[in-house]
C-alpha cells in the first residue's frame, strides 16, 4: 500500500498545482490513500467552501488542519464533513473530528491531526497526552494510524514521533512550510519527518509575497501579507507499506 501526504497547500496558486500535480502522481507511483493539509489554502488563512469542494474533485481522501481552522467562517458549513478533520487538541465541546477512520484496499486507516503547542500562540490540550488517549482508544480497531502533526518548533515534533513510536505507523510534521531531510523508519518501527513541506508559490517566503515579508522583517510594522505570484512547487511524502506487516518499509520525499 501507497500513502501519500501533501505539504500544506498556500493559497488559489497552491490549489491549482495539486490539481495539476496529484493526478498523474497517484496514478505513476500507484497510490491507494491520499492526505493533503489545508489550513493555508485560503490566500494563507483558513478555507472556504470554495477551496474544499476544489481540494476534493481530486482523489483525496483526508483534509488536514491546524492553528488557522478557523480562520474563515465557511468552515462551519463543512467541518463536519467526514473527509475534513481539525486538530484533535482543541478544547473539549469545540465542533468538528480531531481524528477519523477510513476504509481502503480492506483495511482501516485513522488519521490523526494534532497541534503543537512550542512557539504557536493557541490554547490547545497538551498533544501528547491526547494522542496517547486517542491511539489507546482506537488501535484495537484499525489496521494503520496516521498522524499530521501541525507544529513549529522541530524539538517538540521528534519528541513527538519517539513518544509514538511502535504505536502508530507514521508521524509526519506540518506547518513550517520547508521539507525537511530527515525521513526515516525510527526504532520501535513508525515512520517519521520532521515536515513533509508545502504547495504553493516557489519564490516565496513560506507562500508569501517576498517584498511584504522583508518589510515586516525590517520595519516591525503590520504589512499585510498576501500570496507570492509565479512558478509553484509540490511537495509531500510517499509512505511504502508492506501488505502483510502494514509497516512502513520506504519513505520516498516529493518535491516537484
Amino acid at each position: 500500500m501507497k500513502i501519500l501526504a501533501v505539504g500544506d497547500i498556500v493559497g488559489a496558486s497552491g490549489i491549482k498545482e495539486l490539481k495539476k500535480i496529484l493526478p498523474g502522481l497517484i496514478e505513476t507511483e500507484k497510490i491507494d490513500f491520499c492526505i493533503v493539509n489545508a489550513e493555508n489554502s485560503a490566500e494563507g488563512f483558513g478555507i472556504t467552501q470554495k477551496n474544499f469542494d476544489d481540494i476534493l474533485s481530486e482523489k483525496v481522501d483526508v483534509i488536514t488542519m491546524g492553528n488557522h481552522t478557523w480562520g474563515k467562517k465557511d468552515i462551519f458549513k463543512f467541518i463536519d464533513h467526514p473527509k475534513i478533520i481539525r486538530p484533535a487538541n482543541y478544547p473539549e465541546g469545540v465542533v468538528g473530528k480531531g481524528y477519523n477512520i477510513y476504509n481502503c484496499k480492506n483495511k482501516k486507516i485513522a488519521v490523526i491531526n494534532l497541534l503543537g503547542r512550542a512557539e504557536i500562540n493557541i490554547l490547545t490540550e497538551n498533544p501528547f497526552i491526547i494522542a496517547k488517549k486517542i491511539v489507546n482508544k482506537i488501535k484495537k480497531d484499525v489496521d494503520i494510524i496516521l498522524i499530521d502533526f501541525h507544529a513549529e518548533a522541530t524539538g517538540e515534533k521528534i519528541a513527538f514521533g519517539y513518544y509514538l513510536d511502535g504505536e502508530v505507523t507514521a508521524v509526519f510534521g506540518t506547518h513550517t512550510h520547508v521539507q525537511t531531510v530527515d525521513e526515516k523508519i525510527l526504532p520501535k518501527g513508525t515512520a517519521y519527518i520532521t515536515d513533509i513541506g508545502m504547495t504553493g508559490p516557489k519564490n516565496s517566503v513560506l507562500g508569501m509575497d517576498i517584498d511584504v515579508a522583508i518589510k515586516r522583517m525590517t520595519t516591525s510594522l503590520p504589512e499585510k501579507y498576501k500570496i507570492a505570484e509565479g512558478e509553484c512547487i509540490f511537495s509531500g511524502v510517499i509512505f511504502e507499506l508492506n501488505d502483510e506487516t502494514l509497516k512502513v518499509n520506504k519513505i520516498n520525499r516529493i518535491n516537484i
